[in-house]
This record gives C-alpha cells, sequence and structure tokens, in this order.
C-alpha cells in the first residue's frame, strides 16, 4: 500500500512537471493570466480610477481581490484547452498502456493551473505594493487569502476541465472561458453593486463572486469578515466537489 502511495505521487509529480513546462513555455499564457490582469490594474488605476466612487481611500486597495479573481478566470480556459489537446492528441491512452496511475494525468492539470497561478498572482501583489496597495491585514489573514483563492482556482480549475474532456473541438473546449470571464465584471470586483441598476444588482449580488471578492477584501483591510467569508468558502467548496466529481466521471469514461 505504502509502495502504491509513493507511486502514485511520484506519478503526479512527473505529470505536474510536464504540464507546467507547457506553460513556462507558452508566451501566449504568460501574457493572459500575468501580464492583463496587470495592464488592467493599470488602467482601471490611473484611467478609471477617478471616477470611481468606492469609499475606499486608495482604489487599488478596492480593486486588487477582483484582479486576482479574474487573473485566475482568464487562466482557465488553457486548462480545458491542454486537457482537450491530451484527449485529442492520445496522450492519456498512451499513458494508461504505462506502468503509471490513471488519474496521474488528470491531476497533474489541475495542480498545474493551482502552482501556475499562484506564481501569476504572486507578481500581481507586488505590482500592486509598488502602485500603492497597502494591507493591514495579518499572518492568519493572509494565509486566509490563500486558501480562498486556492479554492476559487480549484473550483473553476474542475469546472474547465469538464469543458476540456468534454468538448469535440479546440473551439467548444475554449469557450467555457468566456461566461467565467464575466462573473468578476458584474459583480463587485471593479465597482460597488449599489450603482448597478436593479436585474444586474440582483445578479451582482448573488452569483459567487460577489461574496468572495468582498471576503478577500475584508481580510486584506484587516476588517471583520462576518458571515460572508462562509458564502464564499461554501460556493468555492460547492462548485469544487460537484466539478470534480463530474470531471472525474468524464475522464474514467473517456480518458
Amino acid at each position: 500500500m505504502e509502495t502504491l502511495k509513493n507511486h502514485y505521487f511520484s506519478d503526479m509529480r512527473v505529470m505536474l512537471g510536464r504540464s507546467l513546462r507547457h506553460v513556462f513555455r507558452s508566451l501566449d499564457t504568460i501574457i493572459t493570466v500575468t501580464i492583463m490582469p496587470i495592464a488592467m490594474m493599470l488602467l482601471f488605476v490611473y484611467v478609471l480610477g477617478g471616477a470611481i466612487k468606492t469609499g475606499a481611500d486608495n482604489y487599488v486597495d478596492y480593486l486588487l481581490p477582483g484582479i486576482l479573481l479574474i487573473a485566475v478566470a482568464n487562466s482557465i480556459g488553457y486548462v480545458s484547452y491542454r486537457l482537450f489537446l491530451d484527449k485529442q492528441r492520445g496522450i492519456f491512452e498512451r499513458f494508461n498502456s504505462m506502468p503509471i496511475a490513471r488519474s496521474a494525468a488528470l491531476w497533474g492539470h489541475v495542480l498545474t493551473s493551482l502552482v501556475s497561478n499562484f506564481l501569476s498572482l504572486s507578481v500581481i501583489v507586488i505590482v500592486a505594493l509598488i502602485m500603492g496597495f497597502r494591507s493591514s491585514a495579518g499572518v492568519l489573514s493572509w494565509l486566509a487569502v490563500v486558501g480562498i483563492i486556492a479554492l476559487f482556482t480549484l473550483a473553476l480549475t474542475w469546472v474547465a476541465a469538464i469543458a476540456g474532456l468534454s468538448a469535440k473541438s479546440v473551439d467548444g473546449a475554449g469557450v467555457i472561458a468566456y461566461p467565467i470571464h464575466f462573473l468578476p465584471l458584474i459583480s463587485s470586483a471593479f465597482v460597488p453593486t449599489a450603482t448597478m441598476p436593479g436585474p444586474v444588482r440582483a445578479f451582482a449580488e448573488n452569483q459567487p463572486v460577489t461574496p468572495i471578492a468582498e471576503a478577500i477584501r475584508a481580510l486584506l483591510a484587516g476588517q471583520p469578515v462576518g458571515n460572508g467569508i462562509w458564502v464564499a468558502l461554501a460556493w468555492c467548496v460547492g462548485i469544487m466537489i460537484v466539478a470534480c466529481i463530474i470531471a472525474s466521471r468524464v475522464f474514467r469514461n473517456r480518458g
């Protein structure tokens, strides 16, 4: 049993390294998940920020949680795209013919999304600090922020895995990214929901990104998070569990 576990983690580590090399060699991926969110942050702070009233002394303090979430959303299309390519090229069948754990290939993609997003978000936070972002959060609050973002990343990654494993074409694999991109835009990630018209405000306040963004914002500001953090966690964990079960079944049937 111990040997089996060691082989499983060893196989998963190999698959993680393989997928990470694909990410690091893809300039398009680096631009989309790191450079574009930084460009959006510069645009919102230095061009649009003066016209946006959030109640915060420094708009970048209000904006950063939304930028982090949209950076994760930007990366999701690549998860489904690379899973689709592996399926289309018969990579999974080749792995299945080798003495490696079958699910290691799928987990390699999932963990790659987690690691690559952690690296890109770290760069974004450093740029935000240069732009004037300041946080009074303690170590535990920062760990809570990392945990929430990790759950959010895993939830979206498993949703993308369903699309990548089920798609019939490259376009079909990538289409999952479009609705996910809109969720941070129609939320409190960039502006308060109070300024939105009724139906848009109702949607914004009852979709997953708003409680997640507000929980992260409160933690970074050193303010009480109230029950909002439980709502955020419920969304992340609920989506992650359901999507993981569906993606695993699709992988077993088609991988």
